[in-house]
């Protein structure tokens, strides 16, 4: 297990006191608020760029079910002859 990330609970405390300290209580909701709108923008951008491969795909399906479709009809045609 990686314990360079697991911070024991008075670690965590000391970490929220110098926090508060340093920005101040008017400032951290601020900051938070700040923080969910950037998360908040990141979900979206990530969400209109899924979209976008998923209708590239479909696009791309479609094509080649027509290409395949196209080729399937050549063949009878051509194995009738």
């Amino acid at each position: 297990m990686n314990h360079l990330l697991m911070f024991e609970p008075w670690e965590l405390i000391v970490f929220a006191l110098i926090f508060l300290l340093l920005f101040g209580g008017k400032k951290i909701p601020e900051m938070m608020k700040g923080l969910g709108k950037g998360v908040k923008s990141f979900k979206e951008g990530l969400n209109e760029v899924e979209n976008e491969l998923k209708d590239a795909t479909k696009d791309v399906t479609k094509d080649d079910k027509k290409e395949t479709t196209k080729e399937a009809k050549e063949d009878k045609l051509d194995s009738a002859k």
